[in-house]
């Protein structure tokens, strides 16, 4: 029987990711902790995959073995900053060793610095709703960069900003469990400022860094091809899905169906 091999290009990266609330365990105060205690998911994380107890190496171990040459994993921002005013250094030891874990493999890190999670009282202020959240973010971004850049060079500002607006503040089924069009791409607009204030502090730390953001991409055609209409909704939900961060970074305006805004 023939057998099925994979060829990647040279420098080719092939891994997984996690992120910070899936898999350490225990994480308690951020705003998906008091979502799950609000009754609002099925399940609690719990002591998820009890990475923060340091079963990051049994994982790194099997990715490893399966042939993968890299991971993306998230910081915890709670754990890293528990209140405004001060920073758990311990914490950050802690991704420093993962990320020696994976230097350990051959593997190369991909650090993301939001996936959905926020301390709970950076919501407590108003969260991505809040203006002020840009100035938080790009200062919990210079901290943790100038922490880790002697093991890590490649940067995912956020995770998916559009599912966290989509499920947050239009469908309601992320916390803050809003419906609010408008709300939603107030927050996008706060997130695209904050994505370009962590983009240059890093670079400004780490002029070698390479920097970006994870997109939920989703393909989309009309229920019926020719119907004008079906085809008016499908590029609505296109542009305002899979092209509203984009277009902002790259053009300085986000447009959506209730209207646009300038990005400065």
């Amino acid at each position: 029987m023939p057998q099925a091999t994979y060829h990647f290009p040279k420098g080719f990266l092939w891994g997984t990711a996690t992120a910070s609330h899936q898999v350490e365990g225990n994480n308690t105060n951020n705003n998906w902790h008091a979502w799950e205690e609000a009754g609002h998911t099925v399940h609690k994380s719990g002591l998820a995959a009890d990475w923060w107890g340091g079963r990051w190496r049994e994982d790194f171990d099997r990715a490893a073995e399966t042939g993968q040459n890299a991971h993306r994993f998230s910081l915890e921002w709670s754990r890293i900053q528990p209140t405004p005013d001060t920073w758990d250094e311990e914490a950050i030891e802690k991704y420093r060793s993962m990320l020696r874990g994976l230097k350990e493999r051959n593997m190369t890190a991909l650090v993301s610095l939001h996936h959905f999670t926020d301390p709970l009282w950076v919501t407590e202020r108003g969260g991505w709703e809040n203006p002020e959240i840009v100035g938080l973010f790009e200062k919990f971004t210079r901290k943790v960069v100038d922490a880790l850049k002697e093991y890590n060079t490649l940067w995912c500002t956020i995770n998916e900003p559009n599912v966290y607006t989509l499920s947050g503040y239009v469908q309601g089924v992320f916390p803050p469990g809003k419906k609010d069009i408008r709300l939603s791409m107030r927050v996008l607009g706060n997130m695209v400022r904050a994505h370009a204030a962590a983009y240059r502090a890093i670079h400004e730390l780490q002029p070698e860094a390479r920097v970006g953001y994870a997109l939920h991409y989703r393909p989309m055609v009309p229920r019926l091809s020719w119907s004008p209409l079906d085809r008016l909704m499908r590029n609505i939900r296109y542009e305002g899905l899979n092209m509203g961060f984009p277009s902002a970074i790259s053009t300085g305006i986000m447009r959506s169906p209730v209207g646009s805004q300038n990005i400065p």
